[in-house]
């Protein structure tokens, strides 16, 4: 009797810990452009250990980053994550970034469309939002 009460005890603790919002937790790791056809002038593989990076003109072709386990790679600057909390399709962000000149702390929330397709919202900016999606490099 005692075992069968520790072996439901113990399925029942897994479920929580396997449960689907665990599961299913969008993976934001990659490299992420403003158009699937600017990747090639956005990213570009360097270096001995064959890693992504940027092109020298990837500004000029609207930009992107990199999301990497615990950090985000901008062309300036580079984010440590925070927090990151998912909600439904909307994942809340805590970054601080550090740029040549100064620190910051900011919140920012992506809207996922698919496993390829991120929104950048501006809270209190309804009308200004940034379409990112994920670059095969």
């Amino acid at each position: 009797m005692l075992r069968k009460l520790v072996l439901a005890t113990a399925i029942a603790a897994s479920s929580v810990l396997l449960s689907p919002q665990a599961v299913n937790a969008f993976e934001l790791s990659g490299a992420w452009a403003t158009s699937t056809e600017l990747c090639s002038k956005v990213f570009a593989r360097k270096g001995r250990a064959n890693q992504v990076g940027f092109t020298n003109f990837s500004g000029a072709y609207g930009g992107g980053f990199i999301a990497e386990a615990n950090r985000l790679r901008g062309k300036s600057g580079n984010c440590v994550i925070k927090s990151k909390n998912e909600s439904g399709q909307t994942v809340n962000l805590v970054v601080a970034c550090a740029s040549g000149v100064m620190l910051s702390k900011i919140q920012f929330f992506l809207k996922v469309i698919d496993a390829d397709t991120i929104i950048r919202d501006f809270p209190g900016i309804e009308e200004m939002n940034v379409e990112y999606h994920r670059c095969r490099i």
